[in-house]
């Protein structure tokens, strides 16, 4: 074993165990849809006296965990995403409006005196700052009260219990800091010395602008000394939970600045074991339907990149737990998915290494030098593909919000997990295993030893597909018109991530009819309701506007139509965070492009790049164009399918352009046209390859993924087959156009040049056609023999 190999089997020893170490000793991070429970995303706004910025949305956020810790709630999660936003996850959590008012509530608790009785016809208003105002009592009688005294900060403690004299009657105990004694033994001094019965016996304790109790002084109290101590009780007509929720409120304290719920998801347990179970199970079938593919292919070393897979799978898991990410349904997806797309790499390589093999000299034949060759053929392609996928998720993660921005986090591990596996750990394998003289002997036993059935055939006819180029561009812009054309006839079903409103989701104990249910709900008294079939005994309502009280009324609406209605997804997006998420993807996806397309132009040139670019819109907007034909919505679950499809695409244009720059170091007199065609046929093999092992993963996910992720398995149907279409059909054609065009020459249709491409091809010609650049062009041209000094090739 060389130095090169020993280092390399170290690290990959080194990485297989601290990723062992780590799948064994941490729990994964699971997001709401899996695990089940209520996410509610807080926004901070700007108040009167003071503005959100990141410093009081933490100090926000502080206040809101002590309320969040008096829920109950088991290991619950505060974070702040961005400057001003808060998201709250409360694990188990199935009924969130409890959560949301006490999360929502500004606990704006100040304490006033009670001035005389109002007089007549002066209307309610709300105390602020040092004035007064008028509002109902807890009785719902006016009363006039004072100036703020003091506020809900000065309380340093607030408990709810009951008076064990009575055996009922809730209270809530409170217990002020060191000013607050003083200025509360103040304020009940002031009040005592009223005669019993007056109002201005009382003081009033105002809870976000409402005055939640007006207590009597007790006559014990003596005048201007008050209530000392630092401790007194609030009493009223409070039951156990209002008790506990307000004592909660108060002793959180006041929000330094209001906010406001803007997105609320809660989604029952089942559904999320479910969404689990099925993709461990897609998992599974998928790798072993690979697995088995991959070793009918390449046989032994199709073994080992079974193993390597394995491999794969446990450094990104070990990934997620390392760098504390959410694993979310999306993101769940992608990674059973990624499974099938890390082949690639191995392919990728495996095709190179029968090359090499096969066009060596009989005796020199050599396992261990075509496998070295093939890794290092392969490792422009294997890295340059993955340097664009990786460079779009990174700006996914820095520039859009919620499932976008997580699944840009599990795709950029997933990119850097595939690079190790490839590169270090299946090489390692695959170097230990040539290097034995049993597997030496036996060269056929490893799959190397033959080209393959497609590539033998594909090498026998020597297919001049590029010679249709157009009429394939032809064809692919047909479908991308039948695309617009569903997109703007049927029009785009955007999910409430995206436009806003709540969507519930629903199983009954027996199939209800969306129709029946539209009718039933226009009779409630709820006539904007859509209703949808999720398939089966699931059916879902979605509402711009539908509160929690019209909720109930869904629920036993459907009831009573299908037998008992369990709530098993509750999702609400204000119309603000619709716009921005929207906003967000389509900076993000603009901005991702034009770093790949910079990156690819400095790879390779210009007109690859751009080629490369548009293969890829073409396969998005028939994806999108496909899902508006078959009526699906479009919502963060296609919009990751969408990005998976997007790297899909990159991916395949990289390894045929990378052939491409490969073929044109070898000067053997062809035209540009012809290489690029060349470069085509020999990758046949790995397209179909590298395709065939993501549909395996994605046919496993459409069977057994469910209703949750049986939408994300036919984006990415459709994704793989076009990708793989177009990175043959469509980017090929349009670099072979572009060279025409940078050129400036270029054969016209049914021209005399187009139609003797062969014989020129055949004559080692030069001549006008599809060209190799123009550096190269004139290199060739000095060295042709018999042209003189300053002879260009015209001809008359």
């Amino acid at each position: 074993m060389t130095r090169a190999n020993r280092v390399r089997a170290v690290i990959a020893l080194a990485v297989m165990a601290l990723a062992a170490a780590l799948a064994v000793t941490k729990q994964p991070r699971l997001g709401i849809d899996l695990r089940g429970g209520t996410q509610i995303v807080l926004e901070a706004r700007d108040s009167a006296t003071s503005k959100a910025t990141p410093r009081t949305t933490d100090d926000a956020m502080e206040v809101l965990r002590q309320r969040v810790d008096a829920l109950g709630v088991s290991e619950p999660t505060l974070v702040r995403s961005g400057d001003t936003r808060i998201v709250v996850e409360l694990p188990g959590l199935q009924d969130p409006r409890e959560a949301a008012e006490v999360l929502g509530r500004t606990a704006q608790l100040t304490f006033h005196p009670v001035k005389d009785a109002p007089p007549k016809g002066t209307g309610e208003k709300p105390p602020r700052g040092g004035d007064g105002g008028v509002l109902p009592d807890e009785s719902g009688r006016r009363v006039q009260v004072g100036g703020a005294a003091m506020t809900g900060k000065e309380v340093k403690a607030a408990e709810a219990a009951i008076d064990p004299q009575r055996g009922s009657g809730w209270f809530i105990d409170l217990a002020f800091r060191a000013k607050g004694k003083d200025t509360w033994a103040e304020l009940t001094g002031e009040a005592a010395c009223a005669a019993a019965g007056d109002p201005k016996r009382r003081v009033a304790i105002v809870l976000d602008e409402k005055v939640i109790s007006s207590p009597q002084i007790d006559p014990s109290v003596p005048c201007k000394q008050g209530i000392t101590g630092g401790n007194t009780q609030i009493t009223g007509d409070f039951g156990e939970s209002g008790a506990k929720e307000l004592a909660t409120l108060i002793e959180g304290g006041a929000l330094p600045v209001p906010v406001e719920v803007i997105e609320q998801r809660t989604v029952g347990p089942t559904l999320g074991e479910e969404a689990i179970d099925a993709s461990a199970w897609a998992a599974v079938i998928g790798v072993l339907l690979t697995s088995a593919f991959i070793v009918c292919v390449y046989r032994l070393l199709g073994l080992l990149t079974a193993i390597g897979l394995l491999c794969y799978g446990l450094i990104s898991y070990a990934a997620l737990l390392a760098f504390g990410a959410t694993l979310t349904l999306p993101g769940l997806a992608g990674f059973v998915l990624a499974i099938g797309m890390a082949v690639d790499a191995n392919v990728l390589v495996f095709e190179r290494a029968r090359e090499e093999y096969a066009s060596a000299p009989p005796r020199r034949r050599s396992l261990r030098t075509a496998t070295v060759k093939g890794f290092r053929g392969a490792f422009g392609a294997v890295v340059d593909s993955n340097v664009t996928t990786l460079l779009a998720a990174l700006l996914l993660f820095t520039l859009a919000s919620g499932p976008v921005r997580g699944f840009g986090v599990t795709l950029s591990i997933g990119v850097l997990a595939s690079m190790i596996s490839a590169l270090v750990v299946t090489r390692v394998l695959v170097d230990s295993v040539v290097a034995r003289r049993t597997v030496r002997a036996r060269p056929k036993l490893t799959g190397l030893a033959g080209l393959g059935r497609v590539r033998t055939r594909l090498t026998a006819r020597d297919p001049d597909w590029m010679r249709h180029g157009r009429r394939w561009l032809a064809f692919s812009s047909l479908a991308v018109l039948a695309a617009i054309a569903g997109i703007v006839l049927r029009g785009l079903d955007f999910g409430v991530e995206f436009t806003g409103g709540r969507l519930v989701e629903y199983s009954t104990s027996s199939a209800v009819d969306p129709e029946r249910a539209r009718t039933a709900l226009a009779d409630a008294g709820l006539p904007d309701t859509l209703v949808q079939s999720s398939g089966g005994e699931e059916i879902s309502v979605r509402s711009e506007n539908l509160t929690d009280e019209q909720e109930a009324t869904v629920r036993s609406t459907l009831a009573g139509l299908g037998g008992e209605a369990e709530k098993v997804r509750d999702e609400l997006f204000g119309p603000s965070l619709g716009d921005e998420l929207r906003r967000n993807a389509l900076t993000a996806l603009a901005v991702a492009l034009s770093a790949q397309l910079a990156y690819l132009a400095f790879r390779f040139r210009w007109t690859f790049s751009a080629a490369s670019v548009l293969a890829l819109a073409h396969d998005a907007v028939i994806l999108v164009g496909a899902f508006a034909w078959l009526g699906k919505p479009v919502d963060g679950v296609f919009l990751a399918a969408l990005l998976t499809v997007i790297g899909y695409s990159v991916n395949d244009s990289v390894v045929i352009f990378d052939r491409v720059r490969s073929e044109e170091r070898t000067p053997r007199g062809k035209t540009f046209r012809s290489v690029v065609n060349s470069a085509v046929v020999r990758t046949v093999p790995r397209t179909l390859n590298t395709g065939m092992g993501a549909l395996f993963i994605v046919a496993a996910l459409a069977a057994l993924g469910g209703d949750s992720l049986n939408d994300f398995a036919v984006a990415l149907l459709i994704g793989v087959v076009t990708g793989s279409y177009s990175s043959m059909f469509v980017g090929a054609p349009l670099a072979v156009e572009l060279e025409n065009r940078r050129d400036g020459r270029g054969p016209r249709p049914g021209s005399d040049d187009d139609r003797n491409h062969g014989a020129e091809e055949q004559n080692g010609s030069d001549e006008p056609g599809n060209r190799l650049p123009d550096p190269r062009r004139r290199e060739r041209r000095k060295r042709l023999p018999g042209r003189r000094p300053g002879d260009n090739g015209a001809r008359v």
